[in-house]
């Protein structure tokens, strides 16, 4: 089975996936999840014991900060009896870290009131928790990660993503692109839900990648959460949607990618062609892909 595909096929795809993704977003695509397994091992993403959730706002900072100071190496927390509950003990004698959980609670009303409206009678509260880090405690074993075998690689995505020139180094918990050593770093094939996951991640940074000066030169100075950074994140995800359509590995854009796509447009929200312009800005990047391949040396030959 080929694998390539002709510009004309390619532009057909470019339609239909950016087509699919605004249907999608337009009927509610949920929360986006990292494709890859997190078990709260990195410190910068502090995350709870008993729920498995990550720590928000405020408490994020507060958690990161102590973690650093004390030297720890891993981002999960959690209160004194959430320990007990998970089976561990805090050691005697080690100092808790204070995180703030607000509430929002109905205020009661005189009964002879008149006004039906709601505004005046919320009020926020706080509760002040003490939580411990997973290095201060006995007892604690981290639940088996599923693991996604070696023999679910596909040896035409990692000779078309290898002839892309761009490095990769694998082994930490997040994936991401860093322009001043101008690689890109990923977390373990065996960490990832599926090899489409792992493919579809390994592409969008490598998008990240084909925006550098000495590449396509797209701009990549804008910083998180900026509508020129939202930008970027949308364009080299319909970018991976589109590659992994061209590769035969998802013919239809998943919902995954959806959701990140619509997680950005937010920040967009005030340009309505953003998405266009971000379709555009991905099919360059594609078609620069498909150029660093030996079947588009041979053709121009």
């Amino acid at each position: 089975m080929s694998h390539t595909s002709s510009p004309a096929s390619r532009a057909d795809v470019n339609s239909r996936v950016t087509a699919e993704i605004i249907t999608a977003i337009e009927q509610g695509t949920g929360e986006w999840r990292a494709p890859w397994f997190h078990n709260g091992s990195s410190i910068a993403r502090p995350t709870n014991v008993a729920s498995g959730k990550r720590y928000r706002g405020i408490n994020t900072l507060a958690l990161w900060a102590a973690g650093f100071a004390a030297g720890y190496g891993d981002g999960l927390w959690g209160t004194y009896k959430q320990w007990q509950e998970a089976g561990a003990q805090v050691r005697e004698g080690e100092r808790s870290t204070t995180i703030v959980l607000w509430r929002e609670i109905q205020a009661s009303r005189p009964a002879d009131s008149n006004d039906d409206a709601d505004d005046g009678h919320r009020r926020m509260f706080a509760r002040v928790f003490s939580v411990f880090n997973v290095a201060q405690v006995d007892g604690y074993e981290r639940p088996p990660s599923p693991v996604l075998p070696e023999n679910e690689r596909l040896a035409h995505a990692e000779a078309f993503i290898s002839n892309l020139g761009i490095k990769t180094e694998f082994g930490g918990p997040e994936a991401y692109y860093r322009p001043s050593a101008d690689t890109v770093f990923m977390p373990d094939f065996a960490s990832f839900r599926d090899p489409a996951s792992f493919y579809g991640v390994w592409l969008h940074e490598n998008g990240h990648a084909s925006g550098a000066k000495h590449r396509i030169d797209r701009d990549l100075s804008g910083r998180f959460g900026s509508a020129a950074y939202a930008a970027e994140e949308c364009c080299v995800e319909i970018l991976s949607g589109l590659v992994l359509a061209d590769l035969g590995i998802a013919h239809h854009p998943r919902p995954d990618h959806a959701a990140y796509v619509a997680s950005w447009l937010k920040v967009l929200k005030d340009d309505p062609k953003a998405i266009f312009t971000a379709a555009s800005k991905a099919q360059q990047a594609a078609d620069w892909m498909h150029a660093q391949q030996p079947q588009a040396e041979e053709m121009a030959a």
